[in-house]
C-alpha cells in the first residue's frame, strides 16, 4: 500500500481520534525475530501486510523528521487497517526502491535505538498506529566511497516482523546504488504515534 503525504496525514490524525478514543536475503530485508509472549501469540494474530489494503499501512511521517551529525530520524508508522486487533514485536524491515520497484543498495540494518530501548509486544486494535525509528545516515551518502554512484529512491519496501508479504510506503531521498554501506537503520517496533527524534 502506498500513501500520499496528504493520505498520511489522514492516517496520523485517524490515530490520534483513536488514542483519545482510548481504544485501548539476496538482500532483500523480510523482517525475522524472535517470538513474544506466548499469550499474545494465541489470542491475537500477527499483523499482515495485505495488497487489497485492508491488513497493515506503512508510511513515513516524514515532517517529523530530526537529526544532525549526518543522521535524520523518522518515524516509520505502522497502521492497523483490518477489522480485528493484531499484535507486532520485533523489528521490520526495510529497504529502497527505485521507480521500477528494483532494491537500492543494501537493506536497513536493525538499531536497538537509546530511547526507545529493546523490541516488545504491541497490539494493535483496528485503526490503531504504532512506530519504529528509521535513520537515515545521509553522510553515508556523500562520504562513503563505496556508495557511488547515488541514485533516487521513490519509495520503501517494508516488511512487518516475521512476515514475508512486504508493503510499500513513499519517500523520496537519495540512496546508495550498490550493496554495502549501510545509509538505514531501523529500531524495534514501539506503541503509538511515532514523533520526532527522542519523542517517540
Amino acid at each position: 500500500m502506498r500513501f500520499s503525504p496528504a493520505a498520511a496525514r489522514k492516517v496520523l490524525a485517524g490515530a490520534a481520534a483513536v488514542a483519545v478514543a482510548g481504544l485501548g536475503a539476496s538482500s532483500v530485508a523480510f523482517a525475522a525475530t524472535s517470538s513474544p509472549p506466548a499469550r499474545a501469540a494465541t489470542a491475537i494474530p500477527r499483523c499482515t501486510a495485505d495488497p487489497s489494503g485492508l491488513g497493515l499501512g506503512v508510511w513515513v511521517a516524514a515532517s517529523q523528521g530530526d537529526g544532525a551529525a549526518g543522521t535524520i530520524y523518522y518515524p516509520l508508522e505502522f497502521t492497523n487497517f483490518s477489522g480485528h486487533a493484531c499484535y507486532l514485536h520485533g523489528f521490520p524491515g526495510v529497504s529502497a526502491l527505485d521507480r521500477d520497484g528494483k532494491q537500492l543498495g543494501s537493506p536497513a540494518r536493525w538499531e536497538s535505538f537509546t530511547p526507545p530501548g529493546p523490541a516488545r509486544t504491541v497490539i494493535l486494535n483496528p485503526g490503531a498506529t504504532a512506530h519504529a525509528m528509521l535513520a537515515y545516515h545521509d553522510a553515508v551518502i556523500f562520504n562513503s566511497p563505496g556508495c557511488h554512484g547515488v541514485s533516487t529512491s521513490s519509495e520503501l519496501r517494508v516488511y512487518p516482523p516475521d512476515e514475508r508479504t512486504a508493503t510499500d510506503a513513499l519517500f523520496d531521498f537519495q540512496v546508495c546504488t550498490h550493496p554495502g554501506p549501510i545509509y538505514l537503520s531501523v529500531g524495534a517496533i514501539q506503541p503509538g504515534v511515532g514523533g520526532s527524534a527522542g519523542n517517540g
